[in-house]
């Protein structure tokens, strides 16, 4: 059993950085894919950032389109953290953010509650 609990949220204005993080418990952090996802009122949830498996051993990063180049995912193993750094922030950013993790992120099992990213413009 893994728990998630995100921090970082906040209101931020266009352009501005927000970092979030992602603290885990459980045991094998190191072994999980990990991502963020995001969902915004009246949209489907959206992987936005993540730590995606290929194969059996192998962890790689990927981004949605829309974040590249703005957005850093980034994962601490000793502290059981993963983290998302966001950059020039847009308007459409805003949403509720979530980690989330499991052996693929295509379903993962393991969800946080969730932090709320408002980008004011």
């Amino acid at each position: 059993q893994v728990q998630l609990v995100e921090s970082g949220g906040g209101l931020v204005q266009a352009g501005g950085s927000l970092r979030l993080s992602c603290a885990a418990s459980g045991r094998s952090f190191s072994t999980y894919a990990l991502g963020w996802f995001r969902q915004s009122p009246g949209k489907e949830r959206e992987f936005v950032a993540g730590f995606r498996r290929r194969g059996v051993v192998t962890l790689y990063v990927d981004y949605v389109d829309s974040v590249k180049g703005r957005f850093t995912i980034s994962r601490d193993n000793a502290k059981n953290t993963v983290y998302l750094q966001m950059n020039s922030l847009k308007p459409e950013d805003t949403a509720v953010y979530y980690c989330a993790a499991g052996f693929r992120l295509d379903s993962p099992p393991y969800w946080g509650q969730g932090t709320q990213v408002t980008v004011s413009s």
